[in-house]
């Protein structure tokens, strides 16, 4: 089952040539459905060399239309000034009730932490906490508590860099952190290291997690997508992972571009027929768009033989 997700053809759904403020790159963006409409939150490159965040709204899922202006730059006063100096990036969109959250790495000369926003409508943007220290990167938030708590999944850039979980009384304040996966010597693909991509997806089997793992080639580091379940009421269980990736960098805008060979996820929007849209970026360049059965996710990572740990 190697074309288990099937690439849009008109991809890339988003470039800079589509964003109406002077802007290098248009990538790695969350994504969510407000009032029957996508929206993808993107991380636009400006020519300064710093990021910020861009939004895109569509009818259909495809055809994206840029707003005018950024709708989220990097904070210049306040307790978020010095730790977004040098911009903001990767957000990843979770609906909780009324209100979507993001994750968003923010980038200061001191490396990574990670910030906490939110909004309601899609206009207003409001900053919530600061809820990692040094260095992080990839948190995703569940769409809804686990055993009367927020969770979510994160990596420290430390060691062999794998998926940790974590929990929370109110989003703000983390802990009981657990190492759930590591990136796995036998997996080529997946062998440098893994960190978690779209937030998790709910299945009468499990939470789906698409994840993104990178290896190390003779031409640098390749990034590829892959799968895994975990338990319902204990997600730091994995019931399985995938033995092969679904979305590869295949494509010229993927394999050249910022970063060549990358394709990175921050968000997928499952769909009532059963499908998911898989939002990524490409080369951290531009944005695309790949479709797949929720249910043959599901199948391949329960089937996988892949070790966690």
């Amino acid at each position: 089952m190697r074309f288990v997700c099937k690439k849009y053809e008109k991809n890339p759904i988003l470039t800079k040539e589509d964003v109406p403020y002077p802007c290098d790159a248009a990538y790695n963006a969350g994504a969510a459905k407000y009032n029957g409409k996508y929206y993808l939150l993107f991380r636009a490159l400006r020519l300064n060399g710093n990021c910020e965040f861009g939004l895109a709204v569509s009818d259909d899922g495809y055809n994206f239309t840029v707003r005018p202006k950024p709708v989220m730059v990097p904070a210049t006063t306040g307790p978020f000034a010095f730790y977004e100096q040098k911009g903001i990036e990767d957000p990843r969109i979770t609906k909780i009730g009324d209100t979507y959250y993001f994750f968003y790495s923010c980038y200061s000369g001191i490396g990574m932490r990670i910030g906490l926003a939110k909004t309601k409508n899609f206009e207003k943007f409001e900053r919530v906490a600061m809820t990692t220290t040094i260095d992080y990167r990839n948190s995703v938030l569940f769409p809804e508590k686990i055993n009367g708590k927020y969770c979510r999944f994160e990596r420290p850039n430390v060691g062999r860099q794998g998926i940790w979980i974590s929990y929370s009384p109110d989003l703000i304040h983390w802990g009981e952190q657990e190492l759930i996966m590591l990136p796995y010597g036998n997996h080529i693909w997946e062998d440098h290291k893994i960190g978690a991509g779209a937030p998790p997806i709910k299945t009468k089997k499990g939470w789906l997690s698409i994840y993104h793992g990178v290896t190390w080639t003779m031409d640098g580091m390749t990034y590829r997508l892959g799968v895994a379940m975990h338990d319902l009421k204990n997600p730091a269980k994995v019931l399985g992972i995938a033995d092969q990736f679904i979305i590869s960098p295949d494509e010229i805008f993927e394999r050249v571009g910022y970063v060549h060979n990358v394709v990175f996820t921050c968000g997928a929007i499952p769909e009532p027929d059963g499908t998911v849209k898989i939002y990524y970026g490409g080369a951290d360049t531009v944005m695309c768009v790949a479709t797949a059965r929720i249910d043959d996710l599901v199948d391949i990572a329960l089937k996988g033989k892949r070790k966690p740990l």
